[in-house]
């Protein structure tokens, strides 16, 4: 059994390679930061021998790295597509090329992977693919925009693909990991600091992975979030976004 994780050298994902090892998993362990995979291989590869892990260093942000990543690694069971980042700021100010980058990481390096894995996954009938996205996902993010769009196109691509496969009766099982604040190199990247309490990477990892491999669909760990959700599915997006920018402009203030 061979699970491929994205954004697999710190938090998240190198987490849940630590908890797919635990039950078995080969892995194949994707990230720009080749240290951090070399050290999340020697670990596991320390306390689970009877495991195989690979490690490629390239950046999902480039479309050809997407397609060369599914020629050198097949016959996946599991993917998680988990590589990502964010930025914060306001709209006319953020810097677009890095927007630019955060798109193609978060959505086109998603799209593809999901796309090409499925077509495989769907001629054996079999297999699993958790797309990382967030509770971001589930309403408009003003001062960090780009953001909070990506992970709404995650959330609704996700929705619509796991129709098509329920509708055609496809043992292929697709979930959506929706987390709110984790405590990880996110916060660095994105540089905004959460007034929330993050919950832990380790936490998180094991969550998902658990919930996953029982089939659950949409993934939320902490039941703070899970209210928050709740409360998206019936609040007026106008109200959704006033508070949305009232938390945002506190960090803001902050920064």
């Amino acid at each position: 059994m061979l699970a491929l994780i994205t954004g697999a050298s710190s938090g998240i994902g190198r987490d849940m390679a630590r908890e797919l090892a635990k039950v078995g998993y080969n892995l194949a362990l994707v990230a720009r930061n080749q240290e951090g995979l070399d050290q999340i291989k020697n670990e596991l590869e320390k306390e689970y021998p009877n495991i195989k892990v690979q490690t490629l260093a390239m950046d999902l942000s480039c479309i050809e790295n997407c397609y060369h990543l599914h020629e050198c690694v097949q016959d996946v069971d599991i993917l998680i597509n988990n590589a990502g980042f964010g930025l914060f700021g306001r709209f006319k100010n953020t810097d677009l090329t890095k927007e630019i980058n955060m798109i193609q990481t978060n959505v086109t390096a998603y799209h593809i992977l999901m796309k090409l894995y499925l077509q495989d996954m769907i001629k054996k009938d079999a297999g699993h693919i958790l797309n990382v996205a967030s509770i971001a996902g589930f309403m408009p993010g003003p001062l960090m925009a780009t953001y909070y769009a990506t992970k709404n196109y995650i959330v609704a691509l996700t929705r619509a693909v796991r129709k098509e496969l329920k509708k055609e009766h496809s043992k292929v099982k697709i979930s959506m990991l929706c987390p709110g604040p984790v405590d990880t190199n996110f916060n660095k990247v994105a540089d905004v600091k959460f007034k929330i309490k993050g919950l832990t990477s380790e936490y998180v990892a094991k969550y998902a992975i658990k919930n996953m491999l029982k089939g659950k669909f949409i993934i939320i760990p902490g039941n703070l979030i899970k209210v928050a959700r709740g409360l998206t599915e019936i609040t007026p997006t106008v109200i959704t976004e006033e508070v949305s920018y009232h938390m945002q402009t506190k960090k803001e203030g902050k920064k």
